[in-house]
């Protein structure tokens, strides 16, 4: 396949993907897996969540941020790297530097679920009493977002010349993780140091990542060619891209994408910007040893092995969340 050099992240309806109608599914996967092998990057409409839920949780994400710090602070764990719950302002930086983002954030995982035991696995989540509807509003973002993302991986499974429901096992109930993120007000942008921005360039961790429309402008990502392009969407749209640990599996068949959130201009520095990813992770015991049809000559294998939880400890680390 040519390289392809896009000037906007191509648009895509999931609806395609879930339909009857064979040729449509088969031309979301060919377009998914031309973005995927180029950009990493996608824009997705039909993907289930409703308006009203979305305005719901930004507005109950908002009223938590806007809480005294001491008040934010009786909801971090860092116990648990900060997986669960509230983590504070310049506490994760991206991986290769040590100057912290220029935000907080709260992590919302897996709820537990009697029904499948994996759950009792994982830490129990946080829920700040100070904003009561925050729970619900999130609860019903991650499953939401967890379909969306599994039929996601499904479209992706093909592409691989896999199973179409290769990740299934792999990533129903996994590792997930809702981050509601605050990139906080500067009032003094003299005081921040030089190279602190709201999100250095980074790769993400997990499988595959969707983002909901954030609040304001800011979203970068690298080109092959070395140009940053912004990512933008429609409001009916959400972002999903590639991470680390697809782009391991596949042997960089398939691009984690280099991308950023950049600072707005000093006089808008003074002003927040918030946005709520959903990584999607597989479960922790899930092999990432990279795929032997990915492998060739001319792609040579680039990843040791190791599973997906041995990988996220690493990686936490890295970024200053795991000491």
């Amino acid at each position: 396949m040519s390289d392809i050099l896009y000037n906007d992240i191509p648009s895509l309806d999931l609806n395609d993907f879930r339909s009857n109608d064979p040729e449509r599914k088969a031309e979301f996967v060919k377009a998914l897996g031309d973005a995927y092998q180029n950009i990493g990057f996608v824009a997705v409409k039909n993907h289930g969540l409703s308006d009203e839920l979305q305005e719901k949780l930004y507005n109950n994400v908002k009223e938590f941020f806007s809480l005294d710090d001491d008040v934010k602070k009786k909801y971090e764990r860092p116990d648990i790297a900060g997986q669960r719950g509230y983590n504070g302002k310049m506490k994760e930086h991206a991986k290769g530097r040590n100057v912290g983002d220029l935000k907080e954030f709260y992590h919302v995982g897996q709820p537990n679920d009697s029904a499948h035991p994996i759950t009792d696995k994982y830490p129990d989540n946080v829920w700040p009493k100070e904003v009561p509807e925050f729970k619900d509003s999130c609860l019903q973002a991650f499953k939401t977002l967890e379909q969306a993302g599994l039929d996601m991986l499904s479209a992706i499974a093909i592409h691989l010349g896999l199973p179409q429901n290769y990740f299934q096992d792999k990533a129903s109930y996994g590792n997930s993780i809702l981050r509601a993120i605050h990139y906080y007000p500067i009032t003094n942008p003299d005081e921040v140091p030089d190279d602190a921005v709201r999100a250095a360039e980074h790769g993400d961790i997990n499988l595959i990542t969707l983002l909901m429309g954030a609040s304001a402008d800011g979203l970068q990502v690298l080109r092959k060619d070395g140009k940053w392009i912004p990512i933008t969407a429609l409001p009916d749209q959400i972002i999903v891209n590639v991470g680390d640990m697809l782009a391991r599996l596949t042997n960089d068949k398939l691009k984690s994408t280099i991308h950023r959130v950049v600072n707005p201009p000093k006089e808008k520095m003074n002003t927040s910007r918030y946005s709520i990813p959903f990584f999607m992770h597989p479960r922790s015991e899930m092999d990432l040893t990279c795929l032997e049809s990915c492998i060739d000559e001319d792609n040579p294998k680039q990843y040791e092995d190791m599973t997906a939880g041995e990988f996220l400890d690493q990686r936490l680390a890295e970024i200053g969340l795991k000491k």
